[in-house]
């Protein structure tokens, strides 16, 4: 028997290109559905719209505790065949939703939906790009989410329009389209493996790896920090407006607030892609950390008045941590075992994601000033996680 085929080679420049359009497709599809179908789903089940924010929290459950074996998969064989999987799923857990009649049935397809989120989203995108170009894949990370950045405003309208015209199971359908007729067959055009010699492959699965001193603490560092940031993003994603109304803005002043988030994620990201090459991921991690404690804290001071300026600051800093996400643990780590390792640190993130928009509503209730007080708190936490990690020696 003959050595494996080589891989294709692939450019940075298709890489990216490729993979912000399926992630473009899988958050909207996934993190941006709730908030536009939940409502409609639960009046034809009968059901409250809590319930179905209840099911998509399981599907984030299942899908950071998938994190670490999807991830491990990548860093054996590539990112191909997991994401090409992931969009199969994803249409799949779609379809089951379109095809529902009742909620035992709905619950499971958002269930399958978060096996098809372990597969299909950034921690094996950024995988993939790592395995395909190593330490330099930090500016393909940077140039994947600022195309991936526009999901939102894209999938939130679309979404909307398609569930007020057509219906939200034919939303879904569409959705499940969207996966098997663009997704997919972008997903094959990928290399089957990252384009590493075969030897070198076996070297590094028989080699264990070395653990280097302060590593595991290190590591829990990073993880309080992604879990702060990760909670933080699923609670603005889902009470931005009403928490906005409660410290006395319009609903008028806090949807227009709200639309300024997008914009200042994609300049934020711009930020980054100009200086990429100049800015240790470090430091804009803390730079996008120490965002949101300065906007929540104008909110807190000036009430309504900044409003606008708290969610001009908060996508600023969301924008800029999803890079650092992928860019932080490759360069504090290294590539070896990075999607593994990838998916470890995401556990407790993907777990805060899920239970902090429940337990924020609980503090919402008595007292915005006393919830946003709390998540200042845990920014600070994350903060001095941040400060207390080094940059490695050269």
């Amino acid at each position: 028997m003959g050595e494996p085929e080589a891989s294709p080679a692939i450019t940075p420049r298709r890489a990216v290109w490729t993979l912000g359009v399926t992630q473009l497709v899988g958050y909207g599809c996934t993190s941006y559905l709730p908030a536009t179908l939940a409502a409609a789903q639960g009046k034809t089940l009968g059901v409250s719209t809590a319930f179905i924010f209840g099911a998509f929290s399981g599907a984030l459950l299942i899908s950071g505790l998938l994190g670490p074996v999807t991830g491990r998969a990548v860093d054996r064989h590539g990112a191909r065949r997991p994401l090409a999987a992931g969009s199969i799923v994803l249409a799949l857990a779609l379809v089951g939703m379109a095809l529902s009649q009742n909620t035992f049935q709905l619950v499971a397809a958002w269930l399958v939906l978060g096996v098809g989120m372990s597969l299909a989203l950034y921690d094996i995108a950024f995988a993939g790009l790592v395995g395909w170009f190593g330490l330099d894949a930090r500016e393909s990370i940077t140039g994947v989410t600022l195309i991936a950045g526009f999901a939102s405003t894209i999938a939130w309208p679309l979404t909307a329009w398609l569930e007020a015209t057509f219906g939200w199971r034919e939303a879904a359908l569409v959705w499940a389209a969207a996966n098997l007729l663009i997704a997919l067959p972008l997903h094959l055009t990928l290399p089957r493996q990252a384009p590493q010699p075969a030897a070198a492959r076996r070297k590094a699965d028989e080699e264990p790896e070395t653990p280097q001193p302060g590593v595991a603490l290190q590591m829990v560092l990073l993880a309080v920090a992604l879990a702060v940031m990760a909670g933080i993003g699923s609670i603005m994603g889902a009470h931005l407006p009403p928490l906005l109304i409660g410290i006395g803005a319009s609903a008028t002043a806090a949807v227009v607030a709200g639309m300024l988030v997008g914009p200042a994620q994609v300049a934020a990201r711009l930020a980054e892609f100009a200086l990429v090459r100049r800015i240790h991921p470090l430091v804009s991690a803390r730079v996008a950390v120490g965002l949101f404690p300065i906007g929540a804290g104008l909110l807190l001071a000036l009430g309504p008045l900044a409003a606008a300026p708290f969610a001009i600051l908060y996508g600023a800093g969301n924008g800029l941590f999803t890079i650092v996400r992928g860019t932080l643990p490759l360069v504090l780590f290294g590539t070896k075992n990075y999607g593994g390792r990838l998916g470890a640190l995401n556990v407790p993130a993907r777990l805060v994601g899920a239970l902090a928009p429940l337990l924020f509503a609980l503090g919402l209730a008595r007292s915005e000033p006393r919830a946003l007080g709390v998540l200042i708190a845990a920014c600070l936490l994350a903060l001095g996680c941040l400060f207390a990690l080094r940059k490695p020696a050269p």
